[in-house]
């Protein structure tokens, strides 16, 4: 986002009066016995892009539904625009198969309220910068899957909202159609829109302002990518071979290469060990990727695994 963008967004939010952030506190969701989430903290911040990742299960859908207004909370707080300003893209497409791309984005502009000449204006640049310009008048269920989850995004853009909400916009889609979508996302940003984005891309997560990292409904680390990675206890290292049987919990492969984590507490191995081509390895500085790892490593290692003080400690959202 340029320096001309933030600047605009700023004299939008302030000409509105929707400088107000928004999310969830302490937010608990059960679905009978099942705990969805359990007491989740999100932050929503005008003009800015915020990420939420973790695997299957992780609860991502289930907080994004929270905060679009879409799911009721068992417990704690949810802080949201009025519905008629709230964007949000479910984790299919969020648009209707048996209607055109026109049709489907002045039905979504009818419902809240926006004038087709409005409509007709804001959507032109979108439909054209992200090759959906010519499809107009073709059935959105007769679109690729890329180009029916940028039709989901302008939909979910068109009446420009305070609060855009978007699970996992980019999953299944080819490389350039993950680039038209995040582009939609740094417009809406540059408008004045808080935008939160569920995704299983953390290349993706670490161009945001702040992610949330989720796992089976817990908080694990919370904060920008930066604070997250320096966040990262003990120490990561790069190993040549396989890891040593007392490794193999803390360790995984990562593009050929085995990684193990030594928590706190742990006793680092020395230049050479175990035998032939296996050694102490080197220690690398932990990217998001990492962290993210560690987090959920450290919150999965059994008692008899884990050494003192070791779990995820990342910086604002460890439980």
């Amino acid at each position: 986002m340029t320096a001309a963008q933030r600047a605009d967004g700023a004299r939008r939010r302030a000409a509105s009066g929707t400088d107000r952030e928004w999310g969830t506190r302490d937010l608990s969701v059960r679905f009978g016995k099942r705990t969805a989430l359990d007491h989740v903290t999100l932050r929503a911040a005008p003009g800015q892009i915020g990420a939420v990742v973790g695997g299957d299960g992780a609860g991502k859908s289930t907080l994004l539904g929270c905060l679009a207004g879409a799911v009721a909370a068992s417990q704690g707080e949810v802080q949201r625009p009025p519905a008629a300003r709230v964007g949000y893209l479910p984790s299919g497409s969020g648009v209707y198969p048996d209607l055109t791309v026109a049709e489907n984005l002045a039905f979504r502009a009818s419902v809240y309220g926006v004038s087709s000449a409005v409509a007709g204006q804001r959507v032109t640049g979108l439909l054209e910068r992200t090759g959906l310009a010519s499809a107009r008048q073709r059935l959105a269920g007769q679109l690729s899957g890329g180009m029916r989850k940028k039709l989901g995004v302008v939909a979910a853009m068109v009446h420009e909202p305070e609060l855009l909400v978007l699970d996992e916009p980019t999953t299944g889609v080819d490389p350039v159609s993950r680039a038209d979508v995040w582009w939609l996302i740094i417009i809406a940003a540059s408008e004045g829109a808080a935008v939160i984005v569920s995704t299983s891309y953390l290349d993706e997560a670490e161009r945001t302002a702040s992610v949330l990292v989720l796992s089976h409904g817990r908080q694990l680390a919370a904060g920008t990518p930066a604070e997250i990675m320096a966040g990262v206890p003990g120490a990561l290292r790069a190993i040549r071979g396989r890891p040593q049987e007392d490794e193999q919990p803390r360790a995984w492969l990562r593009a050929g290469q085995w990684r193990v984590w030594d928590p706190p507490g742990a006793c680092a191995p020395g230049p050479a060990r175990g035998g032939a081509g296996r050694d102490g390895g080197s220690v690398i500085q932990p990217d998001l990727d990492d962290a993210v790892t560690v987090a959920e490593l450290g919150s999965e290692l059994r008692p008899a695994d884990r050494v003192e003080g070791a779990g995820p400690g990342l910086a604002g959202g460890a439980r």
